[in-house]
């Protein structure tokens, strides 16, 4: 391996650790070391899932941490919680996001002042409150904190995944950069690379919802996930619809018949087959509603650590990317 550079991160509102994955296979692809120098999450159970996979366990309520006490670092990852926004929209800038968590973000970007960061959350924060949310999300971030700024809708199943989940990503740069965001990759794992060949019958649903279902439904697809939505619709894809966290029991069903395992979640969202599942499958299926699709932000990761790599004088050479920077 050629000769490795260490680029420093922090990892908010880390849950299980989806950035942090992503990050660590880019980094690996270019030559780079990565070091998280700092997570935090708040829930107890997905500090035990990424301390059991990472070896350090994040700190809890970020709302609590001092800015001051947070290392140095290069990149700033945050999937915030998709919490109200109800008190932003007057367009009175850093004091509109005060009471909202991208509130410790923004305090954290003021004082650390990070080369970039990468900001996940849902996708319906582009149009909250008539698109004003967003606004002064990304008015904070370039004219109170400085940074170039681009952001998109982006679907993990355009990133390798068979899972159609939408989100928006934010990224930042201190210098302005001709950043785009990844392009499409197509096609996407088939059902056959995700789905487990050994199901322990505790996973199957009972006769009366078997049997409601086959009676409502039939699929055009060999092999299919099953959606049912609140009206009762059921519809069917090679693909899942977005896991969800708080989701009916039977909210997705393999080809009318099963719940999905949490290999199988986790497998959906991007996370390898060696990331280690510590927790009760209620947890499991939880923590893998909340979290960030791997592959999607991997992208676009790789994307901008050229960027990073530049404005750091890395000497290592990221592999087909070309850097370039706004006027």
């Amino acid at each position: 391996m050629r000769n490795m550079e260490k680029l420093k991160f922090i990892d908010l509102f880390c849950g299980i650790g989806g950035f942090r994955t992503a990050m660590d296979e880019a980094c690996l692809e270019n030559d780079i070391v990565p070091e998280c120098v700092f997570s935090s999450d708040i829930d107890n159970f997905c500090q035990d899932s990424y301390e059991a996979n990472f070896g350090e366990r994040p700190f809890g309520d970020i709302t609590k941490i001092d800015e001051k006490d947070i290392p140095d670092h290069d990149i700033l990852f945050a999937g915030f919680p998709c919490q109200s926004f109800s008190i932003i929209g007057k367009m009175k800038g850093f004091d509109d996001v005060r009471g909202t968590l991208f509130f410790d973000i923004a305090r954290i970007l003021k004082h650390k002042k990070p080369k970039a960061f990468v900001l996940e959350n849902v996708k319906q924060l582009f149009g909250h409150d008539g698109g004003n949310t967003l606004k002064t999300i990304v008015n904070v971030l370039e004219k109170e904190l400085g940074y170039s700024v681009r952001f998109a809708v982006l679907n993990a199943l355009d990133y390798g995944l068979p899972q159609k989940r939408e989100r928006i990503i934010i990224v930042g740069h201190k210098e302005p950069i001709l950043f785009n965001f990844p392009s499409p990759v197509r096609p996407f794992k088939p059902l056959s690379e995700i789905l487990e060949k050994k199901v322990d019958a505790k996973h199957f649903a009972s006769e009366y919802i078997l049997e409601k279902r086959k009676n409502k439904h039939k699929s055009a697809y060999n092999l299919s996930i099953w959606h049912e939505n609140k009206s009762g619709n059921i519809c069917s894809y090679p693909y899942s619809c977005a896991l969800r966290s708080g989701a009916s029991y039977n909210y997705l069903l393999v080809n009318g018949e099963r719940r999905l395992t949490p290999r199988e979640m986790f497998r959906l969202q991007g996370f390898p087959d060696d990331y280690k599942i510590v927790v009760s499958d209620g947890q499991a299926k939880r923590q893998a509603g909340n979290a960030v699709p791997v592959n999607l932000v991997k992208a676009v990761i790789l994307k901008l650590l050229p960027y990073v790599a530049a404005s750091m004088d890395m000497t290592t050479v990221l592999r087909d990317y070309e850097v370039g920077y706004g006027e």
